[in-house]
């Protein structure tokens, strides 16, 4: 009797396991201290296999992050229900990403610690993940505002700023909560929430604080 072929598994496939891997690897130990040798041991492969797969330790650090960003971006966009009050769905937007960064750790480490700080390249990629939840959450806003100004011509610039905040804001917010036992992604929400709803109630609501004239300013000519 000859011998029993085990089936080949896709090269997708593959490639995906290799990514799990090299994810895992990344995000605990940071891309200038990842080996090749660890992420292929991780994946159960050889090394010259992740290599003809992917090319380079660069090209494999890019992968995962174009992946796990456009993850985060699908997660965030599908956790928002279009048809609910606006409070409830800036809510669910960042229930969404809270939820999924604590589910995804090491995910969120490559994309917002590590892709940023090891070179243009990475940063670019993660700084055009930043750019689409930043319109998407500017949206977001913009609606309500518009529904309560009953302006549907009102511009997402009004608001833009609110959401460059908001979302820096999760960010900051995210890398704590992964790091402070105890923290679930509802209450990293609940906790922006309640920080940012009474400025964004008012604007949605038709109404918006405004500074004191410029002559007011104390020691910032």
């Amino acid at each position: 009797m000859g011998a029993v072929k085990t089936k080949r598994m896709p090269r997708a496939v593959r490639e995906q396991q290799m990514l799990d891997a090299a994810v895992e690897i990344f995000g605990q130990r940071g891309y200038m201290a990842a080996s090749m040798d660890e992420i292929a041991e991780l994946a159960g492969v050889s090394k010259p296999l992740v290599y003809l797969y992917l090319n380079s330790k660069e090209d494999l650090f890019t992968a995962c992050i174009r992946r796990e960003a456009s993850a985060l971006v699908d997660a965030v966009r599908s956790g928002v229900r279009t048809d609910l009050p606006a409070d409830r769905r800036l809510w669910d937007g960042l229930l969404a990403f809270f939820a999924h960064t604590a589910a995804h750790p090491h995910a969120w480490s490559v994309v917002h610690l590590q892709a940023r700080t090891h070179g243009e390249t990475f940063a670019a990629e993660a700084a055009a993940m930043r750019e689409e939840i930043v319109a998407f959450v500017t949206h977001l806003i913009a609606v309500g505002a518009r529904e309560a100004h009953r302006d549907p011509d009102l511009p997402e610039r009004e608001v833009a700023g609110l959401a460059e905040a908001l979302v820096g804001a999760a960010e900051s917010l995210a890398v704590w909560a992964n790091a402070t036992e105890g923290v679930t992604a509802r209450q990293a929400a609940a906790t922006l929430m309640n920080f940012a709803w009474a400025g964004l109630g008012d604007l949605t609501q038709g109404r918006s604080w405004s500074p004191p004239p410029a002559a007011d300013d104390v020691g910032h000519a």
